[in-house]
């Protein structure tokens, strides 16, 4: 009866050395099978950062891009605006520029009267003023004159030098001038110093200073002075010649409404 038990409990005992084998074969191949799930998934892992990490990289830099691009369009819009601004000023100037070449043409039929009539009363002014440098100025009025009749100057050329032989006859008035003329005096042409003080006075005096006189406007003609002018319109010669230094003279003046 002993012998059967121990049997049994060899037998008991070998059953469980085998179910107890065959449970740690199960156990060390489940964990093998958990280790390599474990490394799959790190390997996964890995993999699906380093995809992030490219989408990241690949966002931050379309995001410098997008950036980039807004400034360039916010740069575009000021652009645009300053050159819609400048195109509607270039229409206007446009509108203006073709509302002053519609006026051109009837300009153009006025000034031609305008600067013939400029040119008479020019005419008309020299031979009516006081008679100093007269072939000079009767020079100049026969030139606009010729010029007006040229078809190869233009009207706003035609126009130019009028306008610059009346500044001419106007800085008359305020210069000093001396110079050596043959005037009618007495019936006979003599030579003779003259004198003119801007447009106050025109005086003449001879080579040898024994003659003095003064133009009269009204009489058209030239007086003999009294020796009282004769030093002054001397050194008044002197001075429009720069030869002497500016100083009071004595000239003849005629007075307003004499």
């Amino acid at each position: 009866m002993k012998q059967i038990q121990t049997r049994s409990g060899l037998l008991s005992a070998l059953v469980f050395l085998a179910l107890a084998s065959q449970v740690s074969y199960v156990t060390a191949q489940s964990l093998d099978e958990v280790l390599g799930v474990r490394a799959a998934t790190t390997q996964d892992g890995k993999k699906s950062q380093i995809k992030i990490d490219e989408v990241k990289d690949q966002t931050r830099d379309l995001l410098t891009q997008y950036k980039q691009v807004m400034k360039v369009v916010d740069g575009l819009k000021v652009y645009n605006l300053q050159q819609e601004r400048l195109i509607r000023n270039q229409n206007e100037e446009l509108a203006e520029l073709e509302a002053s070449i519609d006026s051109v043409t009837v300009i153009e039929r006025q000034i031609g009267p305008l600067i013939e009539r400029m040119i008479a009363n020019l005419e008309t002014f020299v031979s009516l003023d006081i008679p100093f440098l007269m072939s000079e100025r009767e020079e100049r009025v026969e030139f606009l004159k010729d010029t007006l009749d040229r078809a190869d100057v233009s009207v706003a050329e035609k126009f130019s030098q009028v306008l610059q032989a009346y500044q001419v006859e106007n800085a008359y008035g305020s210069t000093i001038e001396a110079y050596t003329d043959m005037i009618e005096l007495g019936g006979k042409s003599r030579q003779v110093d003259v004198l003119k003080w801007g447009r106050v006075s025109l005086v003449f005096q001879s080579p040898d200073g024994e003659t003095t006189g003064v133009w009269d406007n009204d009489a058209r003609d030239w007086v003999i002075l009294g020796d009282e002018y004769r030093t002054g319109v001397r050194d008044a010669l002197r001075i429009a010649r720069k030869t002497q230094t500016a100083d009071i003279v004595k000239l003849p003046v005629k007075a307003a409404g004499e």
